[in-house]
C-alpha cells in the first residue's frame, strides 16, 4: 500500500462506530461533504473499496470494516505513546469528560469526586445520560468515561469499539408501599408479586428486562401503571401506594425507611451490573485511568 495517509484513518473509525457520514460531520465538526472526500480519498489510497451505497447512505464494506479496526489500533497506539510523554512531563493531568446514568451517579459520583481530590491535575466534566442498555456503549464515542449497566444474565450488547471495566453487581429488590400485604416480609417470590400493579421504567432498560423475564418465568404479563427513568419519581409513586417497582438495593436503601419497603425476590437472582466504558486509546491516557482506578475504588467500598 504506497501513500497510505494514517491520518485518514479516523474518518473510517467514526464512519464504522457512528454510522452515518452525517454523524461523523456532526462528531467532528466538519461538513459532510468534506467527510465525503475523506473516505474518497482514504479509498483511492487503499485501493479497494471502502464503503458502498445504501439508500441515501453508505455503509462499511469488508474492506472497510478491517480497516476500521486497524483504525482503533493505531488510534490506541499513538495516544499511548502521548500518554507516555504526557504522564512523564506533567504526571496525570488534563480533563475527563464523565457521562453517568443519574442512579449510578447518586451511587457513585459522591465519593468519586471526594476521591479526586487527591488529583488536583485532573478536572471531571460530568454529564447525565440515561439511555437504553444497547446505547451505552456508542457514548464513548463522545465521552472518556461512560458509566452504564445491564441486567443479570442478560447477552451483551455489541462492545467491540469499547473496552469495560466492571464496577459491581446491584440486586434489585422490591419496592412495597408501607401498608402492603407483603410489607413484613423480607422475601417474595416471583409469584406473590407479578401481578401486581407495577411502577416502571422504559421498555428495554436493564431493570425492565428483569421484570420481563420474571413474567415471562410465570406466564403473567406485567401490568405496568407508569414508566419512568428517574428513581426517585418511582419511589415516590410506591410510597404513596400507587404500585410496587423493581429499585436498586444500594440506591434505595438509604430513602427506604419510613416511606416504602425493600423485600428480596427470593426465587430469582435480580440485579444489575453497572461497569464503565471507555475506547481504547482513552483509556491509555493517564488522567483517565486515574479516574477508572477511583471508581473501582469506590464501588468495592459501595459493595462491602
Amino acid at each position: 500500500m504506497v501513500g497510505f495517509d494514517i491520518a485518514l484513518l479516523p474518518v473510517l473509525r467514526e464512519l464504522a462506530e457512528r454510522g452515518s457520514v452525517t454523524a461523523v460531520a456532526a462528531a467532528t465538526h466538519r461538513t459532510p461533504s468534506a467527510v465525503s472526500q475523506q473516505l474518497r480519498t482514504l479509498q483511492r489510497q487503499a485501493g479497494v473499496p471502502l464503503v458502498e451505497r445504501v439508500g441515501r447512505g453508505v455503509r462499511l464494506t469488508e474492506h472497510g470494516r478491517a480497516l476500521a479496526g486497524m483504525a482503533t489500533g493505531v488510534a490506541t497506539a499513538l495516544a499511548t505513546v502521548e500518554a507516555a510523554w504526557t504522564e512523564h512531563l506533567a504526571g496525570a493531568t488534563g480533563t475527563v469528560d464523565l457521562a453517568a446514568f443519574p442512579s449510578a451517579a447518586e451511587l457513585l459520583l459522591p465519593g468519586l469526586l471526594t476521591r479526586m481530590r487527591a488529583h488536583p491535575g485532573i478536572a471531571l466534566e460530568l454529564s447525565d445520560v440515561d439511555v437504553s442498555e444497547g446505547e451505552f456503549a456508542p457514548l464513548a464515542a463522545d465521552h472518556d468515561v461512560v458509566i452504564g449497566h445491564r441486567p443479570d444474565g442478560a447477552r451483551r450488547a455489541d462492545r467491540s469499539a469499547v473496552e469495560t471495566v466492571p464496577l459491581l453487581r446491584e440486586p434489585l429488590d422490591v419496592a412495597l408501599p408501607l401498608d402492603h400485604p407483603l410489607a413484613g416480609r423480607d422475601r417474595v417470590g416471583i409469584e406473590d408479586v407479578v401481578g401486581e400493579t407495577w411502577i416502571g421504567v422504559p421498555e428495554d432498560y436493564p431493570i425492565d428486562r428483569v421484570l420481563t423475564a420474571m413474567a415471562a418465568a410465570s406466564d403473567t404479563p406485567p401490568s405496568v401503571a407508569f414508566r419512568t427513568i428517574h428513581l426517585p419519581v418511582i419511589e415516590n409513586l410506591v410510597a404513596a401506594g400507587h404500585g410496587i417497582a423493581l429499585v436498586p438495593r444500594y440506591t434505595s436503601r438509604t430513602r427506604a425507611p419510613g416511606r416504602f419497603r425493600l423485600a428480596t425476590l427470593a426465587d430469582v437472582r435480580a440485579g444489575r451490573r453497572i461497569e464503565a466504558l471507555v475506547r481504547p486509546d482513552r483509556a491509555v491516557r493517564p488522567a483517565v485511568r486515574v479516574v477508572l482506578e477511583a471508581l473501582v475504588a469506590e464501588a468495592t467500598d459501595v459493595t462491602t
